[in-house]
């Protein structure tokens, strides 16, 4: 495999221990992804695609096979180095939105920055809310904000830290179908403007036929 990849995966298992049972949940996982491409992992409800994401993202350890992201091989590393790299090289988009309650719309953006040391990171953090199209509610709270308004903070969040790779699990799951296609065309927008890789977890096809490559996953297998 060319280490010129920004994803490797290679021969990756993971079990959950419940009791006594051992739970498989992926099976010998194999792909690579490159660098500035859109892919998509789809499956059904329960088929192991958002613990890929999981794994993927350094959120979560493997229980065999190797997960190399952007050169960093992420097994066997410390919570303390997967939260280094996961500052330093990932972005997220979760379908709950996960914005923190207590900030307004610019300090959700802004958190990446600070996390990363970043300061006076308040024109980029407003920039990026015009590029969403919030710029007039960035002292607004997420309780203030529509789903889709919520969702597009946390969008430009994602890009907020210039990540390497951007993951979105289910990124218009809590969305209509009108409000999904603007958040879609965002997505895509601000990810090509970016150079950023795009893996999206999703069960929704449409979406999944937007990206170059799709993943198809079933019972903890790829099809």
């Amino acid at each position: 495999m060319s280490s010129t990849m920004i994803l490797q995966v290679k021969h990756v298992f993971k079990n959950y221990q419940i009791g006594d049972n051992n739970i498989p949940v992926l099976n010998d996982i194999n792909f690579e992804i490159e660098p500035g491409s859109t892919v998509s992992i789809v499956g059904p409800s329960g088929s192991g695609k958002t613990t890929l994401l999981g794994l993927c993202a350094g959120l979560d350890q493997s229980s065999e096979g190797d997960i190399i992201l952007n050169g960093i091989k992420l097994s066997g590393l410390s919570e303390d180095k997967l939260a280094e790299v996961r500052n330093e090289h990932v972005g997220f988009v979760f379908q709950n939105f996960q914005l923190l309650p207590t900030l307004t719309a610019i300090e959700n953006v802004l958190v990446p920055m600070e996390l990363r040391g970043v300061k006076n990171g308040q024109k980029e953090a407003m920039d990026l809310l015009d590029r969403v199209g919030l710029a007039a509610r960035a002292d607004h709270y997420p309780s203030q904000l529509s789903g889709g308004e919520q969702q597009r903070v946390s969008l430009a969040r994602a890009f907020a830290n210039k990540p390497k790779i951007l993951f979105a699990d289910e990124p218009t799951g809590n969305l209509d179908a009108e409000t999904s296609l603007i958040i879609e065309d965002m997505l895509f927008q601000l990810n090509k403007e970016s150079g950023t890789t795009l893996v999206i977890v999703t069960h929704d096809l449409d979406l999944a036929a937007k990206t170059q490559k799709i993943i198809p996953i079933k019972g903890g297998k790829i099809q």
